[in-house]
């Protein structure tokens, strides 16, 4: 580890009583459910999930309301609702949560709980990704008014095992023996479930809690050994921090609601965020381009897959954009060595310097397209086709993007060193509704 600090003491997750929806007090289970917040992006998304249940649980991560303030003070009172007439309530004791997804060709599984908070230096939880300050913002004021916590954080940590089948920790340690975590959860699995469900997106969705002493002790003991990757939800990991600096002393501020996964044993897979520039046609787009000669750039009318299938062919050879919004695919790639070494800073690591995203920003919107990175101008979707249609419909240019490896990720992380926000998007990500933490509730 590069990273300073007391990276000896590792995760400590400890159980919590979850806030959970009443089966019998909802349509079903998947329809009370959401995707993480920033992934309901278009006013559609938002009104789908709004009129599946009155319950939808967008009600409280996503509030509508004239003000900020006003849709934190409506979510504190939804939440205030739904607790007195018993559509949510928290579970009789304290348990960490055993969570496993299935779908498409894919078996994840991890565990909920409450993660001690630490900062970026002391090497135990490691973002790879910068923040936006109003996104940190806004939730922060969310959780401060509502004194909850509604979506589960996406960290990894990687139990490596060794020649004896335990699983290595940070300091080569053997950390997973037969009773780690990794054995608690395939043991738990074997039982029923305390819920099921599967959502519209295929995904199915299975919740365990583990509340017996000598498995909890079990779990700590393995995480004590790990440091932790943010996988998603960085702007809610940098809320967390900052929530517990306005707190005058220990408490349940100083913890944080996620899902810990061991990627050695489930791996995830990581997709691109692609970038939607409201206010610059892909006519502009090109012209400056071609002005400056930063790229080569060909054009293709092919459906999107195959406009993908070329991105990634081009990816492979370096760094390389799809430009779309005018009803045809302009492949950007290999870009001008001279502008790149001009625009792009000298004090990272080469890898950082040739991620896609470095470029994007450091030279195309930087130098290039002179797109300053705020929300009037750049909308970031995780949904490739949705980025091409509205870019289509508003006349803008949607920049797709490939996707970063996630050993590129983990390494550049643990050097300290964090990427463009919005460059990555790690998956399955959790569903948003099924198991919540309220601050109040010991």
């Amino acid at each position: 580890m590069t990273t300073t600090g007391r990276a000896d003491d590792g995760l400590r997750l400890i159980p919590f009583r979850g806030l959970r929806y009443v089966p019998e007090r909802v349509g079903s289970l998947a329809a009370v459910t959401s995707p993480p917040y920033d992934v309901v992006v278009r006013p559609d998304g938002l009104l789908h999930l709004e009129s599946a249940d009155p319950y939808n649980i967008v009600r409280l991560i996503l509030p509508q309301a004239a003000t900020p303030t006003a849709r934190h003070q409506q979510a504190a009172l939804t939440l205030e609702d739904w607790l007195s007439e018993g559509v949510l309530a928290p579970d009789p004791e304290p348990a960490l949560y055993v969570y496993e997804q299935v779908g498409g060709g894919l078996l994840q599984r991890g565990l909920i709980g409450a993660l001690a908070l630490s900062e970026p230096s002391e090497g135990v939880v490691l973002p790879h990704e910068d923040v936006m300050p109003h996104v940190v913002e806004d939730r922060a004021d969310l959780m401060r008014t509502t004194a909850a916590h509604f979506e589960p954080l996406l960290l990894t940590y990687h139990a490596e095992t060794g020649a004896n089948g335990s699983a290595a920790g940070l300091n080569g340690s053997a950390a997973t023996g037969p009773g780690g975590a990794g054995a608690v959860i395939e043991r738990t699995v074997q039982h029923e479930p305390l819920l099921a469900t599967t959502t519209e997106d295929g995904y199915s969705h299975r919740l365990w809690a583990v509340t017996d002493p000598a498995d909890l002790a079990a779990i700590q003991a393995d995480l004590a050994h790990h440091q932790a990757v943010i996988a998603d939800g960085h702007h809610r990991w940098a809320t967390y921090l900052r929530l517990r600096s306005e707190q005058s002393g220990p408490g349940p501020w100083d913890f944080g609601l996620v899902l810990l996964v061991d990627t050695a044993r489930y791996p995830l897979r990581v997709r691109a965020i692609h970038r939607l520039l409201h206010r610059l046609p892909v006519s502009e787009a090109l012209a400056a381009v071609a002005e400056t000669g930063a790229f080569r750039v060909r054009t293709f009318a092919v459906p999107l897959p195959d406009a993908l299938d070329l991105l990634a062919e081009a990816s492979a050879e370096g760094n390389a954009f799809l430009l779309a919004g005018d009803g045809r695919f302009h492949l950007l790639d290999r870009p001008d060595e001279d502008l790149l070494a001009r625009t792009i800073r000298t004090d990272r690591p080469q890898a950082w310097r040739d991620l896609d995203a470095t470029v994007l920003h450091s030279t195309l919107l930087d130098h290039v397209w002179r797109i300053p990175d705020a929300p009037e101008h750049i909308m970031y979707i995780h949904d490739t086709a949705a980025a091409v249609e509205q870019a289509e419909r508003r006349g803008g240019t949607a920049v797709l993007m490939h996707p970063v490896r996630e050993e590129v990720v983990r390494d550049l992380a643990r050097q300290g060193v964090t990427m463009p926000r919005k460059s990555t998007s790690f998956g399955p990500k959790p569903a948003t509704g099924l198991v919540l933490r309220s601050l109040t509730v010991s």
